[in-house]
């Protein structure tokens, strides 16, 4: 006597509520916003910071992302 397979059921998707990604969301749009001031517009006259430290360590990646500095 063989027995039939076992029926499948169909598995539904984890819900998940935006309640829980909006802080998430938000704290990641601030990072890359202050990413892409640091690495674009610090210098010159929208410098936050004197001297050459920060411009010095994003430089390369100025260079990467087609920002201008020199």
């Amino acid at each position: 006597m063989t027995q039939a397979p076992p029926a499948r059921t169909a598995s539904l998707p984890a819900q998940i509520p935006i309640r829980e990604i909006i802080p998430w969301a938000v704290f990641a749009l601030v990072v890359g916003l202050l990413l892409i001031y640091f690495v674009g517009a610090e210098q010159g006259a929208t410098s936050l910071f004197g001297g050459n430290l920060i411009h010095e360590f994003t430089h390369d990646g100025r260079h990467l992302l087609g920002f201008p500095c020199h």
